[in-house]
């Protein structure tokens, strides 16, 4: 492409006699209308020019022209880190998780400390069901930057998901002690200690929680639940009564209530604790199994079979909701019945043997 496309006069020549207004207007023109050709032209053999070059066609979305930028600059420097990471981040963004995650893990090859690159990364794999990996980068990008609670966040509840509740616990803890004035980091906390049968632990941060704020709902609940573990029970049904209060629409306080009125034998006052607890949740499949038992002990039995179906129209792997309705219909003189919902319940549990199992921990494979 001729050097005067873009506003500068060809080599050796200088305006074109008698058309000086005209001339100057095309250049200005010109120059308008291709900064970013020009700028390509001339950043031709400079990884740094041609990575600023592509930074600035991304940030028009122009992002074919962007990547053919980055991948020259990449072509002529393959450790280039700019263009590396921005490529990659490209990607990310645009939900191209495949074509990131190359690009990022070289990035964190290259620059090993860059705290984004490392982040970036992690997330990647994470979006790529690479959970392991993933928090591998992300141990390292806080071991960068140490007090980024919401890294500690991600990493907390990412863990969790991976049954390594010891290490989600850990940063959970960590997260709360940085920063002690965030209400959700004591409840991720509370929850990462639940799930690592630390009940002591999990019960200090919920004491702590209510104390700090005593006027979430989700505090009181956190609190009054594991007063329940603790066999306080009176204790328990005040916090429960002051999180109702708080938040109608929150279903758990109703359910945990509910369940501790079952537990007294008090069933007929359980059930509108826990039909609030299902009007809050629909699906919440334990408040509708427990409704299903106290209308049982009721001899409520229409309104029982009622509930287990719909339980079972939205949960149809549980098999608990059959074994449940087999007693309805023994109790009510159906054994054909009986046996049919029997049946099926044990064969559900042999084909979802973890279904009423608690999640086992397991450690974080180094």
């Amino acid at each position: 492409m001729p050097r005067g496309f873009c506003g500068a006069a060809p080599p050796g020549r200088g305006r074109p006699p008698g058309r000086p207004l005209f001339y100057l207007f095309c250049t200005i023109l010109a120059a308008l209308a291709c900064p970013a050709v020009c700028a390509q032209h001339n950043a031709a053999g400079d990884p740094a020019a041609l990575s600023d070059s592509a930074q600035q066609l991304a940030t028009r979305k122009q992002f074919d022209e962007a990547e053919k930028l980055w991948r020259q600059a990449i072509a002529l420097s393959p450790d280039f880190f700019p263009a590396l990471f921005n490529l990659g981040y490209m990607h990310f963004q645009l939900g191209h998780y495949d074509q990131a995650e190359p690009l990022l893990a070289r990035a964190a090859r290259v620059n090993p400390k860059d705290f984004n690159a490392r982040y970036v990364a992690g997330a990647t794999l994470a979006r790529l069901g690479k959970r392991e990996e993933a928090l591998r980068h992300w141990r390292a990008a806080l071991e960068l930057n140490p007090v980024n609670t919401r890294l500690m966040q991600v990493m907390s509840v990412e863990y969790s998901k991976g049954r390594y509740f010891q290490e989600a616990a850990e940063v959970a803890k960590r997260a709360l002690e940085l920063k002690s004035d965030d209400p959700n980091l004591y409840f991720l906390a509370i929850k990462a200690w639940q799930d690592a049968g630390n009940t002591s632990e999990a019960f200090d941060v919920a004491r702590r929680a209510v104390e700090r704020f005593p006027d979430s709902a989700r505090a009181n609940f956190e609190y009054g639940f594991h007063l329940q573990k603790q066999g306080r029970v009176e204790d328990s049904l005040t916090f429960l009564k002051k999180a109702m209060a708080a938040d109608p629409n929150y279903e758990e306080p109703f359910f945990f209530y509910g369940d501790l009125l079952v537990k007294q034998g008090r069933y007929a006052e359980a059930i509108p604790y826990l039909r609030s607890a299902i009007r809050n949740r629909n699906d919440y499949i334990p408040a509708r199994v427990l409704l299903a038992r106290a209308l049982m002990q009721l001899e409520r039995w229409t309104e029982a079979i009622q509930e287990l179906e719909e339980t079972i129209r939205l949960d149809p792997k549980h098999p608990q909701p059959h074994l449940l309705l087999s007693q309805i219909y023994f109790r009510m003189g159906n054994e054909e019945h009986a046996r049919k919902e029997k049946d099926l319940s044990l064969r559900l549990r042999r084909e979802n043997p973890t279904i009423l199992e608690a999640v086992q921990a397991r450690p974080f494979p180094e």
